[in-house]
C-alpha cells in the first residue's frame, strides 16, 4: 500500500481520470442505437460534402424554392432530368423561352393556340405557296325598278373565294346594301353573294347591284 502510494501523484490520478472518461465516451458513441443522434447534437456545418451519401440528397429533403440558378452549373439540368409537364408556365419569367433555346421542330400544330396565327406572322414566300391561281370574278343583277335584290359571283372550279364585295350602280338615293358574304357549298366558298333594298313603298326606281368575287386555288 506504502509501495502505491508513493507513486500516485495529482498529476497521475488526473491523467487517469482523463483516460477512463475518454473510454466511457467511446463506448457510449459505440453502443448509440438508430435515431439516436439527433438534430441538436450536430454542430452546425459539421454535415459536409463527403460526409453525404450519394444520391442521399433527394426531392422530399429539398425545401421549395432553396435551390436558385446561381446554383445551377450550365447544362446540368437537361430534357432528360424534367419530368413530363414539371415545367409550367407559372415556373417561366416573362421572355425566358427564347428562339434559340427552341429545339427545331419543337413547336407542333397541338402546341399552337387556335386563332394565334394572324396573316402578319406568315413570309410572303409562305403566301405564295398556299394560294395559287388568283383569279377575279363579278356578276351583276338586271337594271330595273326591283324592290330587293341580290347576286352571287361564282368562283371557277377548284377554287374557293378569298375574299369579295359588293357594288351598286344606278338610281341609289333609296338603296342601301344589306349584305355581302361569302357563298358556301358544304364546307367551301364557292363564291361572293351580295344583297342591297330599296327603301319606301314605290314607285321603286332603277338600280342594280354587283357582286365580285377573289378566287383562288388553296
Amino acid at each position: 500500500m506504502s509501495h502505491l502510494k508513493r507513486h500516485l501523484s495529482a498529476a497521475n490520478v488526473i491523467s487517469c481520470i482523463a483516460l477512463f472518461i475518454a473510454l466511457s465516451g467511446a463506448a457510449y458513441a459505440a453502443t448509440l442505437g438508430k435515431n439516436a443522434v439527433k438534430t441538436k447534437n450536430i454542430a452546425a456545418g459539421a454535415v459536409t460534402t463527403a460526409k453525404l451519401r450519394n444520391s442521399a440528397v433527394t426531392g422530399p429533403k429539398l425545401r421549395n424554392a432553396t435551390i436558385s440558378g446561381a446554383k445551377l452549373a450550365a447544362g446540368t439540368i437537361g430534357s432528360g432530368q424534367l419530368a413530363n409537364g414539371s415545367v409550367r408556365s407559372g415556373q417561366l419569367g416573362g421572355g425566358v423561352v427564347t428562339e434559340a433555346k427552341l429545339k427545331n421542330g419543337a413547336v407542333s400544330a397541338n402546341k399552337i393556340l387556335d386563332g394565334t396565327i394572324s396573316s402578319g406572322k406568315l413570309s410572303a414566300s409562305l403566301l405564295a405557296q398556299l394560294i395559287r391561281n388568283v383569279t377575279y370574278v363579278s356578276l351583276a343583277s338586271g337594271e330595273n325598278a326591283e324592290q330587293t335584290k341580290s347576286v352571287t359571283a361564282s368562283c371557277p372550279a377548284g377554287k374557293q373565294a378569298i375574299s369579295g364585295g359588293v357594288r351598286l350602280s344606278g338610281e341609289l338615293a333609296n338603296v342601301a346594301v344589306t349584305g355581302s358574304t361569302p357563298f358556301v357549298t358544304g364546307s367551301t366558298r364557292t363564291g361572293w353573294s351580295g344583297f342591297a333594298h330599296e327603301t319606301g313603298g314605290g314607285p321603286y326606281t332603277d338600280w342594280s347591284i354587283e357582286a365580285f368575287a377573289v378566287c383562288a386555288e388553296l
